[in-house]
Parts: structure tokens; C-alpha cells; sequence
């Protein structure tokens, strides 16, 4: 009897899906060979390696050291203190001047080995005034330190002539001029000063002196 059509097309495509699925597995079995092969080389490269360099250990992990970070400048207090102490000491309110000061018609100081034109040219305003300082309202030893510190940085800037005004004592008890001798005193013990002299009254009169000053070594 013979196969009807239908049936001889459903197995048709039955041979055609049989035939595809084979084509599949031999692809799959090729891949996974290549893959197979990929890996067993991988590993065989390794080992050649391996065997290449010797035996080998994990590098040791250094101690690090964590690194502060860098502290500011000091201040230099023990310095300052120390230059105040100097200023202190060095300048004493004990120190005799009656046999150093010129006491002609206005009160005048010059170093031994200064000329007497010096002083005469101080009053006549022939150097010029390039600084000031004023110790009004000051304590003794505010005023101390004041005038010694402006003293050696004037001298330091290569200043030669200042006016020092200690102002006239009309405020003191008894209104004496007690700041008045103690400046002098003052400017008599530093080194830096070579000559002063009472300002003239258009400067101070007798509340200031004009102060001259030695030549720096800068």
C-alpha cells in the first residue's frame, strides 16, 4: 500500500532536524577541543616558566613610616627674653652722668674723642632728623626697653640722627622731669650714641633730645 504524502514529508524533515543536531554536536566537539588545547598550552607555558626561573616566594611587604607633616617654624621667645634681659642689664638707671653731660645753657653729651663742633652743628639742625620716638606715658622700664630697642635697630638701618621725646616731667609727681635724666642716663650706656643734645624748642625744647648716632658696620 503506498505511504501516503503527508507521512513522506514529516520524515523528510525528521532526516533534516537529525542532520542539523549532528552538525551541532561536531561543532561543539571541535570548540571544546580547541578550548582543551588552548589550556593545556596555557599550562605547559607556565610550567616552562616556572621551571625557568626557580623557586620563587612572595615579596616581603616593607614597614612603612608614616611621615608627619613638617612642624612650623619656632617662635623665638628664649631670644626675645633674652634680648630684653640684655637691654635690662645693659641699661642701668645707677649709671652717674653728672661728669659726661655738658652743662652749658642746654643740656648736651659727647663721647670722648667727639669734637665740640659736633654738638654745635646738632643744635644748629644740620643733621637731619630721620626718626623718632616718643616715650610719653611709658613706665620706666617700658620706656627702657622702648628706647633701647629703637636705638639699635635705627643704628642697624644705618640711621644717624633721631629725636628722642621723654617729654617734660609736667605730669609727674612734684613735676619732676624723673623720665628726663633716666633717657639720659639711657643713651649715655649705649654704644651706638655718639653726641646729644637738647632740642630746639620748635622740637621739643626741653621735653626731647636730637641724638646722634655712630656710623653701622653694614
Amino acid at each position: 500500500m503506498p505511504a501516503k504524502p503527508s507521512s513522506l514529508k514529516s520524515l523528510a524533515d525528521l532526516k533534516k532536524v537529525q542532520r542539523a543536531l549532528a552538525e551541532q554536536r561536531e561543532r561543539e566537539a571541535v570548540e571544546a577541543a580547541a578550548q582543551a588545547a588552548a589550556r593545556t598550552q596555557r599550562l605547559a607555558e607556565q610550567d616552562l616558566f616556572a621551571r625557568a626561573i626557580g623557586a620563587t616566594q612572595p615579596l616581603r611587604k616593607s614597614a612603612t613610616v608614616p611621615l608627619a607633616p613638617e612642624p612650623p617654624a619656632p617662635i623665638p621667645i628664649q631670644q626675645q627674653l633674652d634680648d630684653q634681659r640684655v637691654l635690662r642689664e645693659s641699661l642701668s638707671d645707677e649709671f652717674d652722668v653728672s661728669t659726661l653731660l655738658d652743662a652749658d645753657d642746654a643740656m648736651s653729651f659727647r663721647r670722648p674723642g667727639i669734637r665740640t663742633d659736633v654738638t654745635r652743628k646738632l643744635r644748629a639742625g644740620e643733621w637731619s632728623i630721620q626718626r623718632e620716638i616718643d616715650l610719653h606715658g611709658m613706665r620706666s622700664d617700658e620706656a627702657r626697653e622702648a628706647l633701647g630697642g629703637f636705638i639699635r635697630e635705627a643704628w642697624k638701618q644705618g640711621v644717624r640722627c633721631v629725636r628722642v621725646v621723654h617729654g617734660k616731667g609736667l605730669g609727674s609727681p612734684g613735676k619732676q622731669p624723673v623720665l628726663k635724666a633716666k633717657v639720659q642716663r639711657w643713651l649715655i650706656q649705649k654704644n651706638e650714641t655718639l653726641a646729644f643734645v637738647q632740642a630746639k624748642p620748635s622740637e621739643g625744647g626741653g621735653g626731647a633730645l636730637v641724638v646722634l648716632l655712630a656710623p653701622s658696620r653694614r
